[in-house]
Formats: structure tokens, sequence, C-alpha cells
């Protein structure tokens, strides 16, 4: 099943997608996609879909989670990005956060923020926690997954890199973290780690992938850091991009106003941002 939230920021109502693509409202049924829901997304398998209301119009999307905790990234995950970046494969997962305030919808506009020249674009695999997971084993991790989308870990490497201290800085500024258009359960993603990935930019394709080429795969990843933080239902993992970011060309290339960037992940749907300054 495919679902999603849909409405104006802050005001988002839940809703799955019909046989025939449409929205139907799921507010009747559950307060929203958080929480506890998403450790029960299963129950709502049998349900007769098009008996609920149809969302009229083209309403906009917001992220297909809410109430998320922890927004959890993984950095050099693929061998490939590693070696663009002039950076070796590390012996551990990287593990860095991102601000849960950075967190939109797929199709909001991407905030080139107040001092930036150096904002980046990374097509990535995120994986939606549905049930409560500490001191997980690999074996059991993708039973703790409440779904799997799309995301774009939009980044400012001066501030990331440049600049002293973590990598957060560089990767939570507003904006700088859409996800979705949907929240798709494991049922319908046959293998997370064989899902081919793309990121255009102004219509050129610079990213193409696959999650074939993870160092570390979700299971792992999932067993990994539930080894030091309980994660939670509605907590997100941004699993690495594939190669073809700015950063990693040369010259390295960054984003301005008026670029438009869409991206795409087999299975999960795709995403269309307008590039902005910052008011």
């Amino acid at each position: 099943m495919k679902f999603l939230r849909y409405g104006e920021a802050g005001s988002e109502k839940p809703a799955v997608l019909d046989s025939e693509g449409r929205l139907r409202d799921l507010s009747v049924l559950l307060g929203d996609l958080k929480g506890e829901v998403l450790a029960n997304l299963g129950a709502l398998r049998g349900m007769d879909i098009d008996a609920l209301p149809l969302v009229e119009g083209n309403p906009r999307l917001g992220a297909p989670v809410a109430g998320t905790g922890k927004f959890i990234c993984i950095g050099l995950n693929y061998s490939d990005h590693a070696a663009e970046t002039g950076a070796t494969v590390p012996p551990e997962p990287i593990i860095f956060m991102k601000a849960t305030s950075a967190i939109c919808g797929p199709h909001d506009p991407i905030v080139i923020p107040r001092g930036s020249d150096k904002t980046d674009w990374e097509v990535e695999l995120a994986v939606v926690i549905g049930k409560r997971a500490k001191h997980v084993s690999e074996a059991d991790a993708l039973n703790h997954v409440a779904g799997y989308a799309l995301t774009n870990d939009v980044s400012e490497r001066a501030f990331q890199i440049e600049r002293q201290g973590q990598w957060t800085k560089g990767k939570s500024c507003d904006n700088f973290g859409q996800i979705g258009p949907w929240l798709v359960t494991p049922d319908e993603v046959a293998d997370p780690q064989n899902l081919p990935m793309w990121l255009k930019v102004n219509g050129e394709t610079v990213q193409d992938g696959s999650t074939a080429t993870m160092v570390y795969g979700v299971a792992f990843l999932i067993h990994y850091l539930s080894q030091f933080m309980t994660l939670h239902p509605g907590d997100v993992i941004s699993t690495g991009t594939p190669p073809g970011v700015g950063l990693g060309m040369t010259p390295p290339r960054f984003l301005k106003p008026g670029d438009l960037v869409e991206l795409g992940i087999a299975g999960l749907g795709q995403q269309r941002q307008d590039v902005i300054a910052e008011a």
C-alpha cells in the first residue's frame, strides 16, 4: 500500500492511493500517519479503499510520515560515492543527524540558505521505523520497518565540510529534507537492496544508481543503530546516496535559484523541486 499526507504545511491529513492512483482520505479512520499507527498499517490492508472519501483536485503533499523524532543519516554508504568525494569506505557506518525541522513535502522547494554557495543534491532511500527497535538482530531488523520512501538529502557543502564542527549544520537547513510522495509498505518492496534510483538537474541526469551498491544494507543499519539508540515509530533513516553529487564533479557544481531538481526511486515515486533563495 502507498500512504501519503496532503494539505497545507502543518495541517496535513492522512491518505492512501487507490488502484487508479487517486487519493483517498484516511482521516475518518485515523488521526495521522505517526506513532503506533505505523506499527499497524498492515491492519488497513483489507479495507475497502474505494469506499473512502475521494480527495479532489491536486493538493500539496506533505512528508508521508508525521511525528518524526529522529532523522538519522548514513554518510558515505555507497563505495562509488565515497570514491568521487575522495573518501574511503568507512569500517563502520558514519552516522549523523538531520534536524527534523528540515523535513518537508516531496515537491516543496529547495531553499538555498543565506550565505550558501555550495548547496548540493542527494537522492536517497529512506526507511521509516514502524515498531520500536532496541538491540535487534540483523535477521529481525526488517520486521521493524513501517515502509520505505524517497528522500532528497539536500546538503550545503561549505557549512558541512569547510566550517568547524559536525556535518549536521550543513544538512539541517529549512527544506533540506524532502520526503515522499509515498510511504510504501514493505510488501510492495520485494528487495530494498535492488532499487534503481536517479536524480536530474535541469533535465540532465546526474545520479543514476541503485541501492544494490550500498556498503551497509537496510537490515544491517537498523540492527547497527539499535545498538546505540532506541528507534521509535516514525523515526527516519536516510541510507546514503550513489555517485553524481555536485561536490564530486570536476569542477564542482552546485544549485542556484531557478534550477529544477527531479528525482525518483523505482516503486517509491518521484519528486520535483524548484530551487529558490531564502527570503
